[in-house]
Parts: structure tokens; C-alpha cells; sequence
């Protein structure tokens, strides 16, 4: 497969990527690491200059068919046995790249050197964040068991009991947050990735639904005493509240938190399901993670080396747990 078949097929695999991210981040080179956006464009001028060379040389050398006129790209002689370009005394055949690491016999090696600066970026990029959604992926389990625990509440539990059991929780639900929500906040390893953000969407606003325990005349887990606040994220239990609500109908309060109990685990696994949110972004990251490392050594030795990426500490601290991961 040509240097420009493996771009173009990147190029759409890294799609199916950065159809779920939108928020690029820019690292210390001053190249843009977030996404696939930049990439993307890149590889889509590269295919388009590349056609148009390939129709060019096509006609210098009397050849209707644009792979010969592409094979100087990769070195090899285009139809007729010669190199087109040497009839204006240009030799175009790659022989190495220079000192540099740009490949000096392309029209223009510094935009070929650019792109493959991106592609080494989101190379580690994308590493990066699979190993940050693994770990969210891990934490929604957490966060389903925290759930169907809840549920265990019954109208037999003292007071204290049913405080016990808000509160421990409100205690995962709180690790959850203070875990996820930096990571996809501006220059955090998810920022933009739609599957993250959707998952600490999701859960908050399980715990906020309203019609939890409407039978019972209960709107809501804020009824009795258990909010969200709505500038940190973090739950909180207002035990006074709970305790009125428990002395005026402690039957309706076991009930509402039993169905919210059902209603969050529901949710969590839903996240976590196959062909879901969390599954689809992962085998996504997984297959540009393994497409650049099978292709990475075609794609330089035509476009050059590029800039070796310079991740973020919070991206280079994903890496290492994703290098970990992978070498077990």
C-alpha cells in the first residue's frame, strides 16, 4: 500500500475518532494535539496534491493510470521505466531523509514534515485518552455496584442507617467526579471526547431526576435531603431534611431511594454496554492507536520524520499508565 493509500485510510479511521471529540489542546510545539481536526485537513490537502501531481506526471510521461505517476513517491520509476521529472532535469526518487528528517525530493517537504509532526502528536494523543476512558470505563462499573447497593435500603433501618447509606453514596459519587470531570475540562486528557463527557452528564442528572419517588409524593432524591450542587458537582446530604422526611413518611423515602437506586445502576450500565457510548469510543482510540503504529514507519520515511510529540504532564501521565497497561 502507497504512502497516500495509508494516509487516506488513516484519515478516514481517525474520523470515526474525532466525531466524538471537538476541543482541541495545543501542546508546547504550537501543534494542535486535542483532536484529529487539524490532522484530518492535513491528510485531505495531502490526498488532493497528490492526485493532482499523480494526473500531472501521468501526462509527462504518457501514462493515463495515476498510480505510475505516483510512483516516485515511493521511490520506484514511473511508467516507461524512468523518472518523469528528470526530462526538466528534476530527480524526484527518495533517497533518505535529510538531517532534518524532511524528505527534501517532495514538492514541499515542510507542510509533508508538519503533518507527520501531527500524526506523532496524536499517536500519543490517543494513547493517552484510551488509557483515561479504560479507567472511566472501570469507574461506571464502580459507580453501577454504588447504585444497586443503595437500593438494599428498607424500612426496617433506623435513621441512622438510612443516613449511613446516602452518605457512603454520596462519598463514591463525589470520588467519581472529583476523578472525571478535570479530565474533560479545557487542556484535560478528554477534553472534547464526546463518550466521557456524556457519561458525567448522565449520572448527574440520574441523581437530579425529578420523578424518583413521585408515587409517594417525593420529587426527587432533593426531597429528602440528598443535592447536587450545581457549581461544584459534589452531593451533599442535608440529614435534617432526611429525618422530616423519614418521621412524616419513611415508606415513600425507602421507596423513592429504591427506585433511584434502580434507575442510576440502569444508566450506569447502559454507559458501559456494547455498542455504547464508552465500547465505541474505545475501539475507535484502539484502532488509529494501532493503524499510525503499523503504518508510522511508511508514513515517515515519505513525509519525513516530524517534530516527536511534546505532551502536556497530565498527557504524559495518561501515556505512562496506557505503556503500563499495554506492556502487561
Amino acid at each position: 500500500m502507497s504512502p497516500f493509500s495509508i494516509a487516506s485510510t488513516l484519515f478516514s479511521l481517525l474520523s470515526s475518532v474525532s466525531s466524538s471529540t471537538s476541543t482541541p489542546s495545543t501542546a508546547s510545539s504550537g501543534v494542535t494535539t486535542g483532536s484529529a481536526t487539524d490532522f484530518s485537513s492535513a491528510l485531505r490537502v495531502a490526498s488532493i496534491k497528490a492526485q493532482s501531481v499523480s494526473d500531472l506526471l501521468g501526462s509527462v510521461s504518457g501514462s493515463s493510470s495515476a498510480s505510475d505517476g505516483l510512483n516516485f513517491l515511493s521511490g520506484g520509476s514511473a511508467a516507461g521505466g524512468s523518472d518523469p521529472l528528470s526530462q526538466f532535469g528534476m530527480s524526484t526518487t527518495t533517497q533518505g531523509l535529510s538531517a532534518s528528517g524532511r524528505n527534501l525530493s517532495l514538492y514541499d517537504p515542510e507542510s509533508a514534515y508538519k503533518m507527520m509532526s501531527l500524526i506523532n502528536n496524536a499517536d500519543v494523543t490517543y494513547k493517552a485518552q484510551y488509557s483515561e476512558l479504560s479507567a472511566m470505563d472501570s469507574a461506571v462499573a464502580g459507580m453501577q455496584q454504588a447504585g444497586q447497593t443503595l437500593g438494599t435500603t428498607s424500612t426496617a433501618m433506623d435513621s441512622a442507617s438510612v443516613k449511613a447509606q446516602l452518605q457512603t453514596f454520596a462519598d463514591n459519587y463525589n470520588g467519581w467526579i472529583k476523578r472525571f470531570e478535570p479530565t474533560v475540562q479545557s487542556n484535560g486528557v478528554l477534553a472534547g471526547t464526546q463518550a466521557a463527557q456524556v457519561s458525567l452528564h448522565e449520572l448527574e442528572q440520574s441523581v437530579e431526576n425529578p420523578f424518583n419517588g413521585a408515587a409517594n409524593g417525593i420529587r426527587g432524591l432533593q426531597d429528602i435531603g440528598f443535592n447536587i450542587d450545581p457549581n461544584t458537582h459534589l452531593a451533599s446530604l442535608d440529614t435534617n431534611k432526611l429525618d422530616a422526611a423519614l418521621a412524616t413518611n419513611a415508606q415513600g423515602v425507602v421507596n423513592t431511594i429504591d427506585q433511584f437506586s434502580a434507575n442510576f445502576a440502569k444508566s450506569a450500565e447502559l454507559l458501559d454496554s456494547a455498542n455504547n457510548f464508552i465500547p465505541n469510543q474505545l475501539a475507535n482510540l484502539n484502532g488509529a492507536i494501532n493503524y499510525i503504529g503499523n503504518n508510522t514507519a511508511s508514513l515517515q520515511a515519505e513525509f519525513g520524520s516530524g517534530d516527536p510529540a511534546k505532551p502536556s504532564a497530565q498527557i504524559a501521565k495518561a501515556l505512562a499508565a496506557y505503556n503500563q497497561m499495554t506492556s502487561s
